[in-house]
């Protein structure tokens, strides 16, 4: 008789990896999903940017590739350090060393296919056909390399161990993820590299699912090193492996071998700036912009939502709203990390991933609309189990970006893969658990919601908003999205607590055997 496996060990995985690649139909299905996903990213690419043709500052996109002109064309200690060539005022670095050494391979290639654009000082602004072509390519070929690898990694880890049901979805779910609209847009059509953190974010939660947790801790700590914003999952990471800790045999060897493989990966990835200790905080100074405020246009998060009623940014100091932010973020996110401690199984992992992530997106200091897609990237791994949850953060991340992508002039892409979204989540070979939308007691108000923001991407392109208020229609954006994600915060918090109470009635029972 076999013996059932409780969960996968490191020769279950290289097993099922094996499996998957052996198995024609799903190999072949993968591949179409993923020439199917770069074609879609083209498409996207072919349309504008942000900041495209409006000087002096222009956008996001001659940020990107004004730090590719200073990281090769300046020492690496000058990178974070205002100078006569290096103005921090004109897009200066506000990123981890990781980011900086991205902009360097990247500025490497684009000065071999066509030096002016990374000219010193004389490349700014510059919008040539092949200029935009390479940048367009680092993007796409970031995306491929790095985020496509994680996905498949996750899809193939999450069928062998976590998800109890059919594999018949897993195609299905590896298009939810890598055909997710929010990322591509931002990435492919504003133009910025969030598939690379997200992918080294995807990699380590995989390599953790998998009982890989020292690996799993460096690609982590590699994305945080990339973006200070995967900062977001920090607590359920910590909580997760803290927990599996303290149920090992020696409890404190395991938590000093993580300590040691993080803090190693620190030093290797700082190092160029640990030569005095002015420098790495010279570069710590530049993650943290305090100076810009709490919050930046109309983002779905709590500082912004309630400003309507309260004026944080009049009523408090600076100073002031640092510490609220700190002290809010942390005690939000606080019961879903000591949950993850008490009972740390791999699903409550994955919703205490979605939790800690709306804490920092509610709480935390300068939020933009784009940092959405931290949340996203959890509930997308939950998609097959909590198709709802997914399916409605996606429709309102969507609809909380799409003031900014109007800037951008992406209306085309966004509405072409909002429809492109839609025809994906209702195809029939999905096999997700539907029972739980088509038994909800609020189906009435489930679409009056989506048809009223249907409705309002309309009145936002052809009414022009009361001269008094001219932001009118980005604020009932903002507070259609905040209440929609609040809703979310509070499930994912309430699926914590009954992963807290089955584990406890469980070990109850035990005793009383």
């Amino acid at each position: 008789m076999k013996k059932k496996a409780t969960k996968p060990t490191h020769n279950d995985s290289s097993s099922n990896i094996f499996t998957f690649l052996t198995q024609r139909s799903t190999t072949v299905s993968f591949i179409c999903i993923t020439l199917f996903a770069i074609f879609v990213r083209l498409a996207v690419s072919i349309h504008p940017y942000s900041g495209a043709g409006t000087p002096p500052k222009y956008g996001d996109y001659e940020a990107q590739r004004h730090w590719m002109e200073i990281t090769i064309n300046l020492p690496v200690k000058e990178w974070y350090r205002n100078s006569t060539v290096n103005d921090l005022k004109y897009w200066g670095l506000d990123y981890p060393p990781l980011t900086a050494y991205q902009s360097y391979i990247h500025g490497l290639f684009l000065r071999y296919f066509d030096p002016q654009s990374v000219e010193l000082y004389t490349s700014r602004g510059y919008e040539s056909y092949i200029g935009k072509l390479l940048m367009r390519w680092t993007v796409l070929l970031s995306d491929v390399l790095i985020f496509f690898p994680a996905v498949v990694y996750f899809v193939i880890v999450y069928y062998s161990g976590v998800h109890e049901g059919s594999k018949s979805g897993m195609s299905w779910h590896f298009a939810m993820i890598l055909l997710n609209p929010c990322l591509i847009l931002i990435d492919h059509g504003h133009f910025q590299y969030n598939c690379i953190s997200l992918g080294l974010t995807v990699a380590a939660v995989s390599a953790i699912l998998s009982d890989r947790d020292i690996v799993g801790s460096i690609l982590f700590t590699l994305a945080l090193n990339h973006k200070q914003m995967s900062a977001y999952f920090a607590p359920a990471f910590f909580g997760y492996l803290f927990g599996k800790c303290l149920r090992r045999q020696n409890p404190f060897l395991e938590v000093l071998k993580l300590g040691f493989a993080v803090l190693g990966t620190f030093i290797v990835i700082w190092w160029p700036y640990l030569y005095s200790l002015e420098a790495p905080l010279e570069v710590l100074s530049r993650l943290a912009p305090f100076e810009r405020g709490i919050y930046e246009d109309y983002v779905a998060n709590f500082w912004c939502t309630t400003s309507v009623i309260v004026k944080w940014k009049r009523l408090f100091s600076t100073q002031s709203l640092r510490i609220l932010s700190l002290v809010s973020t942390v005690s939000t996110c606080l019961p879903s990390m000591m949950l993850l401690i008490l009972v740390p199984s791999r699903r409550n992992f994955l919703f205490g991933l979605l939790s800690s992530a709306l804490s920092f997106y509610f709480f935390s200091f300068q939020v933009h609309e784009k940092s959405i897609l931290l949340p996203l990237l959890p509930a997308s791994f939950l998609a097959i189990d909590e198709p709802l949850i997914f399916r409605w953060l996606t429709y309102f991340a969507l609809l909380s970006m799409f003031p900014l992508l109007r800037r951008d002039e992406l209306i085309l892409p966004y509405i072409a893969l909002y429809g492109l979204f839609v025809l994906l989540y209702n195809t029939p070979a999905a096999q997700r658990e539907d029972t739980r939308e088509t038994r909800s007691r609020f189906t009435t108000l489930k679409y009056f919601l989506i048809t009223f923001s249907l409705l309002l991407h309309i009145v936002y392109l052809m009414v022009t908003p009361p001269r008094r208020y001219p932001f009118l229609f980005e604020a009932v954006i903002m507070l259609l999205c905040f209440s929609q994600f609040l809703f979310i915060f509070m499930y994912t918090n309430m699926k914590q607590w009954e992963f807290f109470k089955l584990s406890s009635q469980t070990i109850r029972e035990k005793k009383n055997i």
